[in-house]
């Protein structure tokens, strides 16, 4: 565990592909300390995840975006429509890469039209990161970015998070990319795409490209998601953890 730390709860709320490849929720990953929690993605089913497994969306402070695909990014108009019918006064903030407010704005309005100049009771602020490593504080978090290989009509990228002396990192859906290692360094937790088990597909991470880097990613733990049907048939063969919907780890 980096530093001192009161505890971070990281909760894969959602663990499967933009396909609901074996019943499960598209990405949502869940960071959780006292008085503050945050998403990383936030897929279309997000909000139905988190019903399910009695989460409460609107303590949600801020939501961390990798890419602009659906399945990482199109929870987001349910969240904000939720927070105004639930009459949320808490304000959220949303971060991810250039691009991410028109997207936001572009995506409710083909989803609700209208919806983006409703009044809400809470304001919904939306920063973007540069992709090259600069970060963003949020309340108690440090978000940080670097841009990988995955064509979303935006930059692409992995993410990690500082929150309550604990580090979190994120591949986000990529290619092998060398700024993966800036992602994963130092993390007490590495979340790795493992789309497919060895076959190479565009724009994404197969397991057996994963193990041949394994030992040059720094970071304490790493637990494999986003799987695709080929790797999810394999998954008890993993050297490493495979995530599932609700699987809860401590850092």
């Amino acid at each position: 565990m980096t530093g001192q730390t009161a505890g971070v709860e990281i909760r894969f709320v959602g663990s499967g592909d933009a396909f609901g490849t074996g019943g499960r929720f598209q990405t949502c990953i869940r960071l959780h300390t006292d008085g503050f929690t945050a998403l990383v993605d936030c897929g279309a089913t997000s909000l139905t995840a988190m019903r399910a497994q009695e989460l409460d969306p609107g303590e949600v402070d801020t939501v961390v975006i990798s890419h602009l695909h659906a399945d990482h990014f199109g929870g987001l108009p349910f969240l904000i429509l939720d927070g105004q019918f639930s009459r949320r006064e808490k304000p959220l903030t949303v971060i991810g890469p250039t691009g991410t407010q028109a997207r936001l704005h572009t995506t409710m309005e083909a989803c609700y039209p209208g919806s983006t100049s409703v009044q809400r009771r809470f304001d919904v602020r939306v920063l973007e990161l540069d992709g090259a490593g600069t970060p963003q504080d949020t309340g108690p978090a440090r978000v940080t970015g670097w841009e990988v290989d995955h064509a979303s009509g935006a930059p692409a990228l992995a993410v990690q998070v500082s929150l309550a002396g604990a580090v979190f990192g994120y591949s986000g859906d990529t290619a092998w990319t060398p700024a993966l290692l800036d992602a994963a360094r130092g993390t007490d937790l590495f979340a790795c795409e493992a789309y497919t088990y060895d076959r190479n597909l565009r724009y994404h991470l197969d397991y057996a490209t994963i193990l041949t880097h394994a030992s040059s990613l720094a970071a304490s733990r790493l637990i494999l998601t986003h799987l695709g049907p080929g790797m999810l048939s394999r998954a008890g063969e993993a050297a490493h953890q495979v995530a599932y919907d609700g699987l809860t780890v401590r850092v």
